[in-house]
């Protein structure tokens, strides 16, 4: 048995992929003339909005945009979570929209404290469980955008969760978020991890990792929270928890980023079980015969509470460091008829 436990993981592609992706390898050299084919089609695309033949459109308030160039997950929803806290602090009524990556459904809809993560995305119901802030998804997030004011019409400002390359909304202000990848190998995608050539124009930079890959923009701290949460509510000191085995569980970009920081805490895991960003857990059966207590991110914990009742979520607590709010909120002062609370 490995020193850690047993491990299981039904993403193993994705993550081969991945870790080409951090280097120019024999693979990324394969993919290589790919990415040359999805740079043009990405400039052809930019042109036609540059053009006027590809529209984008705005909305009444100020729309941030909070994504990233590269792909398989930067930490983007934490980041929203802590910009909609930080505006919320401030007074403001703020929005969230959001395409719901994952979803089963593909229309124009809230999400409501009791919807299906299967029908909103897990992202988003757990935007509105730990924010309460109004959240729409819509594939055209313009169209989010629409619903969400025409339903709330005292919001004063609108967080998009992932959107950049989404050009058919305008927006006011763009954050771009960095792991501890950064760029990678810099190639585009499938060579990359790029998904546009970085540096590009960019108004705040965000690193969300422990060890920022290169210099400039903020920095922020990540931790996982003193206390497990049960799906009643109920908290569970990560401490009582110490010298017992468990079993961690994660479905997202990077499940091996959240078992380290168990592990860090002194957790014992008897077995991990790394999922598809975003698994839906049809299907899926909770481990079982081992009596071991089930850890999950609270990220998962939306939907998988409905499989596994007595699993316990771990939140992380990402703190941008206050020099980012501080810019934040310049930029948003700047912006012309904006009016702070």
């Amino acid at each position: 048995m490995p020193p850690h436990g047993r491990s299981s993981s039904t993403g193993a592609p994705a993550s081969r992929l991945q870790r080409a992706w951090l280097q120019r390898g024999v693979l990324a050299c394969l993919l290589w003339p790919l990415s040359l084919l999805y740079a043009a089609l990405f400039a052809v695309r930019g042109w036609f909005y540059r053009l006027g033949w590809l529209k984008t459109e705005r909305v009444p308030v100020p729309v941030i945009v909070v994504g990233n160039v590269i792909a398989g997950g930067a930490g983007k929803t934490p980041v929203v979570m802590a910009v909609v806290r930080h505006l919320q602090a401030r007074g403001l009524h703020v929005g969230v929209i959001s395409r719901g990556y994952g979803r089963r459904t593909g229309d124009c809809r809230e999400v409501l404290d009791e919807s299906d993560p299967q029908d909103v995305g897990d992202e988003p119901a757990l935007i509105r469980h730990a924010t309460g802030a109004p959240v729409f998804v819509a594939r055209r997030r313009v169209e989010a955008a629409r619903a969400l004011l025409a339903r709330h019409p005292a919001t004063q400002i609108i967080v998009s969760d992932d959107g950049l390359q989404h050009l058919a909304l305008g927006r006011d202000i763009e954050i771009c978020v960095f792991d501890d990848r950064g760029i990678g190998n810099g190639w585009r995608l499938p060579a990359g991890p790029l998904r546009e050539p970085w540096p590009r124009r960019c108004d705040l930079v965000l690193h969300s990792g422990e060890r920022p890959a290169f210099g400039g923009g903020y920095t922020a701290t990540r931790a996982l929270a003193q206390d497990a949460v049960a799906c009643d509510g109920k908290r569970v000191p990560l401490s009582t928890l110490t010298g017992k085995a468990v079993i961690a569980l994660a479905a997202i970009a990077r499940p091996e980023a959240f078992f380290e920081m168990l592990r860090a805490r002194g957790l014992t895991l008897a077995e991990t079980i790394a999922l598809p960003d975003h698994f839906d857990f049809d299907g899926w059966q909770a481990p079982s015969g081992a009596g071991h207590l089930l850890l999950c991110t609270e990220k998962d914990a939306v939907k998988l509470w409905r499989k596994a009742p007595g699993a316990l979520a771990v939140p992380l607590q990402f703190a941008p460091a206050p020099e980012f709010f501080a810019a934040l909120d310049a930029k948003l002062s700047s912006l012309d008829g904006y009016q702070a609370a």
